[in-house]
C-alpha cells in the first residue's frame, strides 16, 4: 500500500488500518506474528515511532497483542461465555466457531469434597468426580472440576469424555436442569491448576463455580471452572431470563 501523505488521515491511521485489513485476511498466518518495527518502517517509509503509533492503536483495538521479546501477533479470537443462558462451557466455545475439544482427566466415585458439601443436600456424602481440560485452538484455556451426584455412576468413561456435562446429564441421565446459580471471582493460579493449563503459578485466573438444579430444587452437579482471562468474556445480558440451549 501507498500511504497518502496528503491525506487528512493520519499516517499512523492508515498504517493501522492497513494491517488490521491484512489480518482480517489471513496474510499472517499460520503464526499470526506481523513484521518487526523495522520492517514496518521500512516498508511504509515512515519512522519507527510512526509505527509504533500505529501498533498502539491496533493494541489498544485487541487486534494485535505484544508479546515481550517475541514480537507482535494477531489477537486471538476472544470468546464469550454468557451466564444467562444455561450451556455448556463446550457448546457456547464451539458455537462460536473457535477449534475447541475436551480433555477428560479423571473420572471416578469419591467423598463429596469439602468445599462443597454445602452445595448438595445434606445425605449426599458421595459424588462422581470429572477433571476436564478445555482446550481451544490446542492451547488450554480452562480447567474444570465436577461433581455429579453418585446416582452419576452409570455413566461411562467414552461418554464423559465426548459429552459436555449437561449433554450427559439430560442425554444419557435424563435428568432436566431447570435453573443455575453461578458466581465469578478472580484468583491468583494454585501451582496444580498453572500446571494444567501451561501458565505461570500465580497468574490471574477467572473462577466461575455453577451449581445446577433439578425441577424440585435439588443440587445435581456442581463446577468449579478455571479460566484464563486473555481468551475469555463471562457476558450477562440485562433483562434476559435464563434458559437452556442445546
Amino acid at each position: 500500500m501507498t500511504l497518502v501523505r496528503e491525506d487528512a488521515t493520519s499516517l499512523y491511521e492508515q498504517i493501522a488500518t492497513t494491517l488490521r485489513d491484512e489480518i482480517e485476511q489471513g496474510v499472517y498466518e499460520p503464526t499470526g506474528k506481523l513484521p518487526s518495527e523495522a520492517q514496518l518502517s521500512e516498508r511504509f517509509q515512515v519512522s519507527r515511532v510512526t509505527v509504533r503509533l500505529a501498533l498502539d492503536r491496533l493494541t489498544d483495538a485487541r487486534i494485535v497483542e505484544r508479546k515481550q521479546g517475541k514480537g507482535t501477533f494477531a489477537a486471538k479470537q476472544r470468546l464469550r461465555h454468557r451466564l444467562d443462558v444455561l450451556r455448556g462451557l463446550h457448546d457456547s466455545i464451539a458455537g462460536q466457531g473457535a477449534r475447541a475439544r475436551m480433555e477428560l482427566l479423571r473420572m471416578e466415585a469419591c467423598d463429596v469434597p469439602p468445599g462443597l458439601r454445602q452445595v448438595f443436600a445434606a445425605d449426599v456424602t458421595r459424588c462422581i468426580y470429572l477433571e476436564r481440560l478445555h482446550w481451544v485452538d490446542e492451547e488450554p484455556i480452562a480447567l474444570a472440576q465436577t461433581c455429579l451426584l453418585p446416582e452419576a455412576g452409570t455413566v461411562t468413561f467414552e461418554q464423559a469424555e465426548r459429552m459436555s456435562t449437561y449433554e450427559v446429564l439430560e442425554g444419557v441421565l435424563g435428568w432436566r436442569i431447570t435453573d443455575a446459580e453461578m458466581s465469578v471471582t478472580a484468583v491468583g493460579s494454585p501451582e496444580d491448576v498453572a500446571q494444567r493449563l501451561r501458565i505461570a503459578p500465580h497468574l490471574p485466573l477467572l473462577v466461575l463455580r455453577r451449581a445446577s438444579q433439578l425441577a424440585d430444587g435439588s443440587t445435581c452437579e456442581s463446577t468449579v471452572f478455571h479460566i484464563r482471562p486473555e481468551r475469555f468474556d463471562l457476558v450477562v445480558r440485562s433483562g434476559v431470563e435464563a434458559r437452556f440451549v442445546g
